[in-house]
């Protein structure tokens, strides 16, 4: 069953504009050192590959239904990449702590996420959804 929907429209510009303005002070307080390093190693679309990374984390948020408060912070979304490439969600602190409030019993959450970027817009999408773990009653 889904139990979380968000999508997040993100301005590519505003985010160069705002690693100019504040540069590490704005990445140390908005993204990972995973999110980080993965940008650093794209000079060319750092600010795209970050803009995408805020994407996520704004869509994540909107579909735990607290948005930034309740204890979800935007450092405690990261932006990985599973072992073939697709992007997933690293959950820590009060992210985490919300997903699994929001998880019914029984059941385990599956985050979804996908991201676009065509400038000068990235965009992310989060599906959440409970499935029951294998191997227990339907």
């Amino acid at each position: 069953m889904i139990i979380g929907l968000g999508s997040d429209l993100c301005n590519i510009d505003r985010i160069a504009r705002s690693i100019e303005r504040f540069g590490a002070r704005f990445e140390q307080r908005v993204f990972t050192e995973v999110e980080r390093a993965r940008a650093d190693r794209r000079p060319f679309t750092k600010a795209g590959t970050l803009a995408k990374r805020f994407a996520a984390k704004e869509a994540f948020s909107k579909a735990v239904g607290t948005g930034f408060g309740q204890g979800v912070f935007m450092r405690d979304i990261g932006v990985v990449n599973a072992p073939g490439g697709a992007p997933a969600l690293a959950l820590t602190g009060g992210a985490r702590d919300r997903l699994d409030a929001l998880t019914p019993d029984g059941h385990v959450a599956r985050v979804h996420l996908t991201l676009t970027d065509d400038h000068p817009w990235a965009q992310a999408f989060v599906v959440i959804e409970a499935v029951r773990p294998a191997g227990t009653d339907q």
